[in-house]
């Protein structure tokens, strides 16, 4: 696309870094047509806003900006505002004619939403894509224009922001802010938002209301009993027998599910929730569930509040180390498709699982907009899948791999699910396969390592060109190195014809990565490969 030399227009700019006068500047790809370049400008005038100015700049720039690497951290991104706040961005100072975009900002900061924003860039249909908080790797890709000092538990600021940026759009990525109803204030504000209300997030809020509706509804899932006294707990164990699982009721990182194999470990389970209070308040409660058998996979389902259409399928690793050994974490890992869940699977998730929900929490008056997913378990003994965990929010690292696959234009899907307008939408998706290898900080899912040099990412990204690095947890050190935090930090992503390729590519970026103080599992897709009829999907 080409632009005028003496080009002028009104532009985000998300750090403080420079002032009044010429500067030196990086246009992010958050404008639509454009990739990231180092331009000169002259600010001319603006104020200081929320660490960001809004102001008239002259661009100088050579027409063709095409191919444009992208910006070291030291140049920050900018994002294109219309002079009046609306629905949508108006292009049409930067190209040839005007073309309608919708601005989105997508609420979060881990690799799920560094994903979800990758995937919002490259939708025809997103104008500039913002991401709050954000973090070092959504800036420097230049997939998102950051907006860090945005106070995401604060709704009121949210919708000034929206309001101000003319934000037609917003993708809530984790569970704690709708818990926490940030939902319910943007919708009553008027900003159009995909991710469930307060009362609908109780599907994943509370794992005793979630086994409840399955009572009601007749939705498959483990036998349960749920419990506030230890005592009676424990009870309940002794007569069940190991192996079994406990779960603490609330939101827990991903961390409140205990496969306890002996009866003494279970006992020690529910001392460690109830009585030490290892969750806090997600703890108050335990689900005392029964072990089941099988193979696990991660079903996500888009949901308009009456209608609902799958998603393609993944299966997650949850166990921190190889062979699902050690404790549960977040997610080690995860690939796309499953194999284990056929399309006769499929439908029969769709019409026993997910849609009983959607009908079930619609009857409850908590009409559910957003994407339901649902952690299954296709039994060993009958092939059938029974629902273990159920979910409000796209499930990490499951995410990373479907937005690599998705081919639609997100925008336009989020959208109509807001509308209540899926009824006959189907999805693309890219054929063949999709890995992702979760590289967290030594010590992880207990205490780990913080502040540790992450070398070599831009050389681990061109060992392929369907490799794509998702950042978790990682910051700038003062000379603009990447650093990781605590936790679960990189995302490594790769596509291939098959699942083998897949697998290679993602491992070999793994290994170009220089990170001492980081680790990974090494068996990424164990339990498909083995299966010789799905090594081989044409591309």
């Amino acid at each position: 696309m080409g632009m005028a030399s003496t080009a002028v227009s009104s532009l985000l700019v998300s750090q403080k870094l420079f002032y009044k006068g010429c500067s030196c500047i990086g246009l992010g790809s958050s404008i639509p047509g454009l990739s990231s370049r180092k331009l000169s400008c002259h600010l001319s005038s603006g104020s200081w806003n929320l660490g960001k100015v809004a102001a008239p700049i002259k661009w100088n720039s050579n027409p063709h900006l095409k191919n444009a690497r992208y910006l070291p951290s030291s140049i920050f991104s900018c994002a294109n505002q219309t002079s009046e706040p609306s629905v949508s961005t108006d292009s049409s100072h930067i190209g040839g004619g005007a073309a309608e975009r919708v601005v989105v900002l997508v609420i979060g900061e881990g690799a799920r939403e560094h994903a979800l924003c990758c995937a919002l860039r490259r939708s025809p249909s997103s104008g500039a894509v913002f991401c709050a908080p954000g973090n070092a790797g959504i800036s420097k890709a230049g997939d998102a224009t950051c907006v860090s000092d945005l106070n995401i538990a604060d709704s009121s600021a949210v919708i000034s922001f929206c309001r101000e940026w003319g934000v037609g759009l917003v993708v809530v990525g984790p569970e704690a802010p709708l818990v926490a109803g940030l939902t319910n204030d943007l919708v009553e504000a008027g900003i159009l938002t995909f991710g469930p209300t307060v009362e609908a997030s109780a599907l994943e809020g509370s794992k005793d209301f979630m086994k409840s509706l399955c009572d009601k509804y007749n939705i498959p899932t483990a036998k349960y009993k749920t419990f506030t006294d230890p005592s009676a707990a424990k009870q309940y164990i002794k007569e069940e027998g190991a192996p079994i699982v406990i779960k603490a009721d609330g939101l827990a990182d991903g961390k409140g599910a205990i496969v306890a194999m002996t009866l003494e470990e279970a006992c020690e389970a529910i001392d460690s929730i109830l009585v030490m209070g290892a969750f806090g308040s997600a703890g108050s409660k335990v689900i005392v569930e029964e072990y089941l058998e099988g193979e696990e996979a991660s079903f996500h389902a888009l949901v308009d509040g009456e209608n609902a259409i799958a998603m393609e399928t993944s299966q997650d690793h949850k166990r921190v180390g190889d062979g699902d050994t050690g404790p549960n974490t977040g997610g080690m890992g995860a690939y796309s498709p499953a194999p284990i869940v056929t399309l006769e699977l499929q439908s029969l998730v769709m019409e026993s699982i997910i849609l009983p929900i959607v009908k079930g929490m619609a009857a409850e008056g908590r009409k559910f907009v957003g994407v339901l997913y649902a952690g299954l378990m296709i039994e060993k003994k009958s092939g059938l899948p029974k629902m273990i965990e159920c979910n409000v929010r796209f499930g990490d690292p499951e995410c990373q791999v479907l937005m690599a696959r998705l081919e639609s234009d997100l925008t336009q899907v989020l959208l109509a699910a807001c509308k209540g307008e899926l009824r006959g939408l189907t999805l693309e998706w890219a054929p063949g396969f999709a890995m992702v290898v979760v590289m967290a900080s030594k010590g992880y899912p207990s205490a780990s390592v913080n502040r540790t040099a992450i070398q070599n990412l831009k050389a681990a990204e061109a060992v392929a060109p369907s490799v794509k690095i998702f950042h978790a947890g990682t910051t700038f050190d003062a000379d603009g190195n990447f650093v990781a935090g605590r936790g679960r930090v990189l995302g490594v992503t790769a596509k291939g014809r098959t699942l083998e390729e897949a697998r290679q590519r993602a491992y070999q970026a793994v290994e170009t990565i220089n990170w001492p103080g980081g680790f990974c599992r090494r068996d990424i897709g164990w339990r498909a490969l083995p299966k010789k009829q799905f090594t081989e999907q044409s591309g």
